[in-house]
């Protein structure tokens, strides 16, 4: 390991990020070795604790800056290290909250925790800090409503959240800062510590012209540059593991204790980390996070947000990405019934030849996907809403932060006066897939909308769903749930409620 702040060109065999100001390059790394791993282990940073290992607790976060999309700020981002492999740090900066300060030395963030009784044992309140920091450094006037949620990954038994959210609201009141990262007078600072302009110009001393290959202990990790690499590893390595976020493959690591030989990580893929919004439909880049799909998803979609904020957390959602999610094929996933009812389509790629394929003809049955050897998801498109036509999506959980749903609904609705001209239904939760309401859609269809065409449409959806019982809820409360829901959304198209959740009136 070298902490050198050397400007040399990245090795296609190392890992190069920065800490503290300084750039470390590892090699010879396990390619699954968590970042909370070497973090505890290797560096001896204890401040960052394992909680559950899944990404749930929030106690293991830090925080992530990168070079944002158009190449002139830094991106700050809360995420899970448990469940983070160490080779996806490659050309970011890692912050912990040793970085931020210690005693006589506090960051805002942590003085506000302290002046606000914000930790009693203290052993998540390093991960509290972290997210806070990310809040801090992107939103200077946050909502209530903000702050619960980037608060919404970090769990603590002792405080009851009340004193941390004092904290939160008390953070900005020093409003400069010496350097990037800590309050005004932070002792020696300017010494060890870089401006964003500094840090961009670190960063950008990172960018990889080729691609990382990394070998140790038998395995190994690929983070190719383009779409047409990446294509040609997963066609020289068809049983390879395609690794995104790792919101789920880190759990194979850290909890089913699997081996992975060969991963091929999306993260540095350009093509697949693309963005862009046609006169026709939103792109969205199979590698772009979850946290950026969805603001681009809710600035045309509005109604979508609460759905969208009640998905994962933000670290989870800052770490996942859309193409991930879809490629996982959960049924329970929430963002594919709103993305089924709006029809969007995946471009599917084999070498270098591409298909279009629709979402809804993508999952088969569980866990099996029309996905052909060595195929993956290049990106997801999305039509933009059609005037007149009425969006949305329910969840039901039994928390209403940071929780898998019992029921995720989603409905696409086009009226002409009270005439349903066109009607689309999709549910997750209910089957071993994500899949259509057909029956309850051509009840629905080309009738008038009022309580009596709902109360049809509610008995056919027993013909679309044959829900079973688990922890979450039983079989009979699914589709109870999801005609209760269904009969929401119908209310929520009415008179002066649609006037407030849709801005109008029928």
């Amino acid at each position: 390991m070298s902490d050198s702040t050397s400007d040399t060109k990245p090795q296609s065999d190392s890992i190069r990020f920065v800490l503290d100001g300084d750039i470390v390059e590892l090699r010879d790394v396990d390619p699954t070795r968590t970042v909370l791993q070497f973090l505890r282990e290797d560096l001896l940073r204890t401040g960052t604790k394992e909680g559950c290992a899944e990404g749930d607790c929030g106690a293991c976060t830090v925080v992530i800056a990168e070079i944002n999309r158009d190449g002139n700020d830094l991106s700050v981002r809360a995420i899970n290290s448990c469940i983070q492999f160490l080779p996806t740090l490659d050309g970011k900066e890692l912050i912990t909250v040793e970085s931020l300060g210690g005693a006589g030395d506090l960051h805002p963030v942590q003085k506000a925790m302290v002046d606000h009784h914000g930790s009693q044992c203290g052993f998540c309140t390093p991960g509290f800090v972290m997210s806070l920091f990310a809040l801090y450094k992107t939103n200077a006037k946050p909502t209530r409503r903000e702050i619960d949620d980037a608060l919404a990954g970090n769990l603590c038994r002792c405080t009851g959240y009340r004193p941390i959210i004092a904290a939160a609201e008390a953070m900005y009141e020093a409003q400069t800062e010496v350097d990037w990262l800590r309050q005004p007078g932070a002792k020696a600072s300017a010494q060890k510590y870089k401006p964003p302009s500094e840090r961009i110009a670190a960063l950008q001393s990172l960018r990889r012209t080729e691609s990382m290959q990394l070998h140790s202990n038998g395995r190994r990790f690929f983070a190719p540059t383009s779409a047409d690499e990446f294509a040609g590893l997963l066609a020289a390595h068809p049983d390879a593991t395609i690794l995104a976020g790792g919101t789920d493959i880190g759990l194979w690591v850290t909890k089913q204790h699997r081996e992975l030989d060969t991963v091929i990580y999306t993260g540095r893929v350009a093509e697949l980390n693309e963005l862009n919004t046609s006169a026709t439909h939103i792109e969205i880049g199979a590698a772009v996070s979850l946290s950026d799909a969805m603001v681009a998803i809710v600035e045309h979609y509005p109604a979508l947000d609460e759905v969208f904020t009640r998905f994962a957390s933000p670290p989870i959602r800052n770490a996942g990405t859309l193409g991930g999610n879809i490629a996982n094929g959960s049924p329970i996933g929430d963002s594919m019934p709103a993305l089924m009812v709006a029809g969007a389509t995946l471009v599917l790629r084999r070498g270098r030849s591409s298909r279009e394929s629709s979402l809804e003809d993508f999952y088969i049955d569980y866990q099996v996907k029309d996905l052909r050897p060595s195929e993956f998801i290049e990106s997801i498109r999305i039509p933009l809403p059609t005037e007149g036509v009425v969006l949305n999506s329910h969840k039901l959980s039994k928390r209403f932060d940071q929780d898998i749903s019992a029921v995720c609904t989603a409905y696409r609705l086009q009226l002409d006066g009270d005439k349903v001209v066109s009607f689309r239904m999709a549910c997750g939760g209910l089957a071993a897939i994500i899949k259509r309401a057909t029956q309850a859609e051509a009840v629905i269809t080309g009738a008038t909308w009022n309580e009596a065409t709902i109360e049809a449409a509610a008995l056919a959806l027993a013909q679309d769903f044959t829900p079973i019982s688990d922890m979450r809820a039983s079989a009979d409360y699914r589709l109870r749930a999801t005609q209760n829901l269904l009969h929401r959304f119908f209310l929520e198209t009415r008179g002066e409620l649609a006037e407030t959740v849709y801005g109008y009136g029928r």
